[in-house]
């Protein structure tokens, strides 16, 4: 499984109130992209370019279902893994899937992190590729 990486602007975004991660909250959804993400640099969905839509791929990505919860003061995300299919064709290449926020408008499509394949993927007719977020997407201790 690839191992989940934050942007650092998520950090400030948490603490400003940006993101609401509970389920009857904000949306988050998860985008594919061949760009590689800059962790100090690229703060909202139009500093990384996602792969055209196409074949069974949607523009915007998917919604992962979030949750938050927190006990003993750690604080767990969680949501659906992503299944993306393709159809009629193929879709990519990619190599990263990328976690932003649907919801904010300023700062608009706020990213929260990723994760690296560590080499391009494409996803040819009748192929699927599955965003695992195993127990949970992030934990905030």
């Amino acid at each position: 499984m690839a191992i989940f990486n934050k942007f650092q602007t998520f950090a400030g975004d948490v603490g400003k109130k940006v993101h609401d991660l509970q389920a009857a909250g904000d949306e988050l959804k998860v985008y594919l992209s061949n760009a590689a993400p800059d962790a100090a640099l690229d703060s909202v969905k139009a500093d990384l370019a996602e792969i055209t839509a196409q074949n069974g791929y949607p523009s915007g990505g998917a919604d992962v279902q979030n949750d938050f919860s927190e006990s003993a003061g750690v604080g767990s995300l969680t949501g659906v893994d992503v299944v993306f299919t393709a159809s009629g064709g193929s879709f990519g290449p990619f190599q990263y899937a990328v976690l932003y926020n649907d919801t904010p408008t300023s700062p608009a499509d706020p990213l929260i992190g990723w994760w690296d394949y560590g080499s391009a993927v494409t996803c040819n007719d009748g192929e699927t590729f599955t965003v695992d977020f195993g127990a949970t997407i992030l934990t905030i201790t």
